[in-house]
């Protein structure tokens, strides 16, 4: 078994121990699976979604150094997902960044802005706009084998 699919899998049995301890109630959340290389990092995000809201787990897998592990949550405001990745660094420690991903021809871009700081939280400054043209990460949704 490849790492990929290790970790993918061990990301799938996370969440839905996660999901289970929910406090988004009874809504109906769609899950989905995706997965980024960028030269020869790897990113998978496993995340789940209704009309209005988002959460899941994001891992980034540093070629040769180690791995970013942690939550995103946020809003959907058409075909933008904007919110925040509380996780913790492959040093150790941890830490909240603005997301921003962009859902085009059934790929979600990740964003990149300036990010400030708004009551003590990290954020994309609004004045500047985020880019998704020339993304670090762009996930394509991985199904699931039958």
């Amino acid at each position: 078994m490849t790492k990929a699919i290790k970790l993918a899998l061990s990301l799938v049995l996370f969440t839905l121990l996660f999901s289970c301890n929910s406090k988004e109630g009874k809504e109906k959340y769609q899950q989905s699976l995706y997965r980024a290389i960028h030269n020869k990092d790897t990113a998978v995000l496993l995340i789940n979604r209704n009309d209005k809201r988002f959460f899941g787990r994001y891992e980034i897998s540093h070629y040769g150094v180690g791995k970013d592990s942690g939550e995103v949550r946020g809003d959907i405001k058409g075909d933008t997902l904007r919110g925040d990745y509380h996780y913790l660094t492959f040093g150790g420690s941890w830490k909240r960044v603005p997301l921003a991903l962009l859902k085009k021809d059934n790929k979600l871009f990740l964003g990149k802005g300036v990010v400030g700081t708004y009551f003590n939280l990290p954020c994309f400054v609004p004045e500047v706009p985020i880019e998704y043209h020339n993304s670090a990460f762009i996930f394509e949704e991985i199904k699931a084998e039958e």
